[in-house]
This record gives structure tokens, sequence and C-alpha cells, in this order.
């Protein structure tokens, strides 16, 4: 199936943390009719996400088209160059342009809601409504008159995911009722907003998917049920947008991520320790500030191992000349690590960050990143006195299962397994637009 786009008009719905594997499984047990009448008029691809696969990172790849060692974004959290300080990171922080921004220049009108990574909203031609790394509407509001009309509608920015640490009941009607408010300005927008380019992110999935991923395969809990729930309400909404979106606009369905089942949370800087490779000068370490200038490495979330190298930490100890050396041991020591309860490998892979990254942020990323094996959350808490533990997050994040979904266009096959940063200039592709050359996303063809 090959069409022309006539419109040069782009509608995407993302829709965080939703695995391609889970659709396909719910689409075939007949609890997505929606997503399977998207489904029969259009195609489908599994598709990898970024590592450290966090939604920042991701994100701000799928709207620059870049790899973070372009774009800037290495993950949730980042130190302050030369301290031991950590920030996180928002949109100004991002290098380079997004698409949106792209699409301005070139005079296209759009309305962007909600993608991770555009708090504070970047200047547009048309209106951008920020992330949760905003707090205030105020705040995320491109223009500020957005604000009053996001208010008068209930708008809500994010889900508090806390409420599911004291109480699971409550957490479900938190997520159904910030979805119901996202939906109900995301149609509001789609109608009344003129735009050559919409998009807006669902993020409740995740939120719901990190407490309730466990729960979701016992079909016969109360839980399974609000969470298969939630899931039909989702698709109601994709139907939703179906119908509104005309036969000449272009409608992609994606997510940035997979997800699993969490067998242990896995506290990285504790191993370190108990390895012999970090030190604190004291016994209840708060921040990495405590770290002792004999350490070798430290992490940051998730799985980012940094050399204390000198002239770069403000504790450095290892001089440049024993910077390979310094990786290659603790390589070696991060393979060895093994859950003592399963008698399995935690650390599937460990990647130079020279291997998996390029350009010119690349001074920035952590010298190593630490790929775990599915079921090891890495965390970077310094203050555990615990290798791993169980918590009452129940799902992570992993690499490999994201989803591309197009409306009425049949991928080519024989491509090459499509990653987020593909997205970006397959959008501007489609709105007859042209793709900037250090984009490192190639666009798909149909």
């Amino acid at each position: 199936m090959s069409r022309k786009n006539s419109s040069g008009r782009v509608v995407v719905i993302s829709i965080d943390g939703v695995p391609y594997s889970f659709i396909k499984a719910r689409i075939a047990a007949g609890e997505l009719p929606n997503f399977k009448k998207l489904l029969d008029h259009g195609s489908m691809r599994r598709m990898n996400s970024v590592q450290p696969c966090v939604s920042s990172v991701a994100w701000a790849s799928y709207m620059t088209g870049k790899n973070p060692g372009k774009h800037n974004i290495f993950g949730f959290v980042e130190k302050k160059p030369g301290t031991l300080d950590t920030f996180v990171p928002t949109a100004v922080n991002l290098a380079g342009d997004t698409i949106w921004e792209i699409m301005s220049r070139a005079g296209k009108k759009v309305c962007v809601i909600n993608v991770p990574g555009t708090f504070p909203p970047r200047p547009v031609n048309g209106m951008l409504i920020g992330c949760f790394l905003g707090t205030r509407l105020e705040s995320i509001a491109y223009p500020k008159k957005v604000a009053a009309e996001l208010k008068a509608m209930g708008y809500r920015i994010d889900a508090r995911a806390a409420i599911a640490r004291e109480n699971l009941d409550r957490f479900i009607a938190e997520c159904n009722h910030v979805l119901a408010r996202r939906a109900e300005v995301m149609l509001h927008y789609l109608a009344q907003a003129p735009w050559d380019f919409f998009q807006c992110h669902i993020m409740e999935t995740d939120r719901l998917n990190h407490f309730l991923w466990d729960h979701a395969g016992k079909r016969d809990s109360r839980y399974a049920r609000a969470f298969g729930d939630f899931y039909k309400r989702v698709d109601a909404l994709l139907g939703e947008v179906d119908k509104r979106v005309g036969k000449e606009t272009e409608l992609i369905i994606l997510s940035d991520h997979g997800f699993c089942a969490i067998k242990k949370e896995i506290y990285l800087n504790r191993y370190l320790v108990e390895a012999g490779l970090l030190k604190f000068k004291t016994a209840a370490p708060k921040c990495l500030r405590d770290m002792h200038a004999e350490s070798l490495a430290y992490s940051l979330i998730p799985g980012r191992i940094f050399i204390n190298l000198q002239g770069r930490e403000p504790k450095g100890m290892v001089a440049p000349e024993r910077y390979e050396w310094a990786r290659e041991k603790v390589t070696k020591a991060l393979l060895e690590l093994k859950d003592s309860d399963y008698g399995a490998p935690i650390i599937r892979e460990v990647i130079k960050r020279e291997n998996i990254f390029h350009g010119e942020c690349l001074s920035a990323a952590a010298d190593l990143m630490a790929i775990p094996d599915d079921g090891y959350d890495l965390k970077g808490d310094v203050t555990k006195t615990v290798l791993g533990e169980k918590t009452a997050l129940t799902g992570m994040h992993t690499f490999d299962d994201a989803l591309f979904f197009i409306r009425r266009r049949q991928i080519k096959p024989g491509q090459k397994k499509i990653w987020i940063g593909d997205i970006a200039p397959t959008i501007l592709k489609l709105m007859k637009l042209p793709v900037p050359a250090d984009m490192d996303g190639v666009a798909l063809e149909w």
C-alpha cells in the first residue's frame, strides 16, 4: 500500500512506554478494537529506543533525529561540569533544532502537547504545551495565553506517581483523571487550532506501567482489570482521533521504549563500593559530593559510569594515561556482578561511550554504559546499604520493544531495524520538507 500525502499534514499520538509486543498481544486478544482497525489498514513495526532507554533521552532523539552525542541529553539527571552536583536537563540543555522548530522556519503551523523534554517551551510557529518538567501551567504554555485555556479545561500536567506508593486504587483513579483531561485538551486543539503538524503525548501509560506491570499479567486480579480498562480508554481515544483526522492527513502512533517486569532494583554505586572502586568520606553518604578522592569510578542513573578522571572530576585520581586501564577494570567488575538469588549475570554488556555516541557533545557522556539484563533496574542512589531490592516499582524500560505505527501505509520490507531517531526525518519527508544533513536518522520508505 502506497499513497501520497496530498495535504502535507501529520498527526502524531505518542504513547509513552508502550511495548510493541504488548500491543500485538492485546490486539490478538480482542482487547484493543480501535488499534486493530487501524492496524488492518496500516503498518506497525518493532522499534529500538536509545541507550539509556529513558524518556528524556529517547524523545530528544525523536524530536531531533540525532543521537545523544549530538543533542546533549544523556539521562534524566546530569552532573554540572567540573562538579559532583547533579541537575535535571530540560529543553535549555537540548542542542540543535527540533522537528517543530524546523517546520516553523518553513512556515508550517505546529501544535505540540506534552512531549517529554519540551519544558521550558521554545518558540514555535503555533503553540507548544510543555511537559512534566514544568509544574505550573503558566510555565509550560507557549504562547502564554494558552495557560488560561488549559486552566479552563482543567488540564493536568502529569499524574502524581507518588500516590502509587501509598494507594494503588487512588493512583489508578489519578491516571484515569489525568488521561481524561489530556484527551479533552487534545481533541479541542485538534479541532480548533490551525496546524500542519499536531502531536499529543500520553504520559500516563508509562506511569501506570511502572507500578502495575506485574499486576497486569495476573488476569484474575482487580488491578489487572483496572490496567486493561485503562488501555481500553487509550484505545478508544485513538479511535476517536482516527475518526476526526481526515484521510489525507498522516496518522502516526509511536512509543519510546518497551517494558518488562522488574526482578530487582540494583544500586550500582553500592556495588562499586563493595568492589573497592568507589569510596566515601563517611559511612553514611548523602550524595556524590561525599565521594573520597581515592575513588576510581561512580554511577549516575541508569547505568552510566564515570571514571574519576584527573582534570575533569573535582576529586579526580585517574591520570589520563590510565583512563583506558580504568575503563577496563570497571568493565570487568561490572560483568562479574551476579544476582545471588537467581544466579544470573545482572549486566549484559558494558559499552564505551564512543562506541554508542558520536558528535560535538560526546565529552559530556558517561565513560561507560552498563546495559542490564531485562528485569534489573539500575539506580544511582548512594545512600543504599543493600545491593538490590524489590520496591513499589514493578515495571522497567527495555530498549528493543518500542513501537511505530503509520496509518494506510506499508513500510517497505527489508529496511534496517527502525530506531526512534528515524522518525524525525520520516515526518519531515511526509511534510515535504528537506531533511537536515546532520540528522542521524534515516527516513522510512513505503
